[in-house]
């Protein structure tokens, strides 16, 4: 994952549940997002994603610079359904595909499941209507970029006469469908959908029981998708300091909310969204206030216990109320790159790796995990073909 600015939960803007605070710094740093975008495509990354915020920077302009500033990284753009039409979106998508020399573009749908941020790009949609409309979108972008004449549709959400696109993908296969979400009407729309389905980091059992869920459902429209997991390596040079720096990681994380709270507190900002001039608004710890059937998995499964497996460490979920990719992997390099080849024998052939501290971690991880990694799987290609 790629961001405009140094920042994690140990770095940069101080982070609370509801606050994120940028007063510390440019939000956009040109320099810094051309140093992780190039760290990453030396380092030996496929592709990297990049987040979505109500108030963040706008992500397709983030993809074009890290496409331009690189030779080979290809890039995982996140997309909230509902505030650009279909064609629009299909065009551009397509357009920056063909500036970029073709298969570098990849779009991930994430519903949304934090009613405030919804609202505060203007979307009162329903959750579960949400996901229907992600569906609609996800159907006519496929038909927008493989149609070779206009067509009418008229949908639940969509409505549009003549649509057609003149750009189209670069590649015959397209541009790759990653689609999150862990409810039910996630589940029947990422089944009919995704070319690849991406879970938060769960035990593995959980995984697969999710990955036989999903097939099974897809399995009814033809389908099966490819799966990914998101997680947090942590690595050293023994299993020792892996562990005592996760404890820091930990320690750090809980003193910067601390930090945070104190100076909400002191400021007023927690005044509501009209009185705050200098903060972006994010997830609550609390599951009341979000309709994220993933997060309140990663909530519900860090209140039981620190460590699942033999080194997924949800310490970090618990602290921050699980808002978002805040699971981890413990250990060596040889450790950790042995624990995500487990994920890959159930299934999972997309792993997104994110670091603490992210430009230097993803510098790391280029040197001392992708090459074991890429090895061991190929090591149980072998074994299993």
């Amino acid at each position: 994952m790629v961001g405009t600015r140094d920042a994690s939960e140990i770095k940069g803007p101080l982070v609370d549940g509801p606050v994120v605070d940028w007063t510390d710094g440019p939000v956009v740093d040109p320099a810094y997002l051309d140093a992780i975008a190039t760290a990453h495509d030396q380092g030996g990354f496929n592709r990297v994603l990049i987040g979505y915020g109500a108030v963040g920077p706008e992500g397709w302009a983030i993809a074009s610079r890290v496409l331009h500033a690189t030779r080979t990284l290809r890039v995982l753009v996140a997309h909230r359904p509902g505030f650009v039409q279909p064609s629009v979106l299909a065009r551009m998508a397509a357009t920056l595909d063909q500036l970029t020399g073709g298969g570098r573009i990849a779009i991930h749908f994430i519903t949304g499941g934090d009613e405030a941020d919804q609202r505060r790009e203007g979307d009162f949609v329903a959750h579960d209507d949400r996901y229907r409309r992600t569906g609609e979108l996800m159907a006519l972008l496929r038909r927008i970029w493989t149609a070779d004449a206009p067509f009418d549709h008229v949908g639940e959400f969509y409505r549009s006469e003549g649509t057609f696109s003149s750009v189209k993908p670069v590649t015959p296969g397209g541009i790759p469908l990653y689609f999150a979400g862990a409810s039910g009407p996630a589940i029947e729309v990422g089944a009919a959908q995704a070319d690849v389905y991406a879970f938060w980091g769960e035990p593995r059992e959980a995984v697969a029981a999710r990955m036989a869920t999903i097939n099974a459902a897809a399995a009814r429209h033809g389908r099966a998708p490819r799966y990914s997991i998101s997680l947090r390596p942590i690595i050293a040079d023994t299993e020792r300091e892996a562990w005592d720096r996760a404890e820091w990681i930990a320690h750090e994380t809980a003193r910067r909310i601390g930090l945070a709270r104190e100076r909400s507190a002191r400021d007023g900002r927690y005044s509501g969204l009209g009185g705050a001039r200098h903060e972006t608004y994010a997830v609550r710890r609390d599951v009341g206030g979000t309709t994220s059937e993933g997060r309140k998995r990663l909530i519900a499964m860090s209140s039981e216990r620190d460590v699942f497996d033999e080194r997924l460490w949800m310490k970090v979920a618990n602290l921050t109320g699980a808002a978002g990719n805040s699971t981890a992997l413990v250990g060596t390099p040889d450790q950790v790159a042995e624990a995500l080849l487990a994920y890959y024998e159930i299934g999972v052939t997309t792993l997104l790796l994110r670091g603490f501290d992210p430009l230097e971690d993803a510098a790391d991880y280029g040197r001392r995990l992708l090459p074991l990694v890429r090895s061991g799987a190929a090591e149980v290609d072998a074994r299993t073909s």
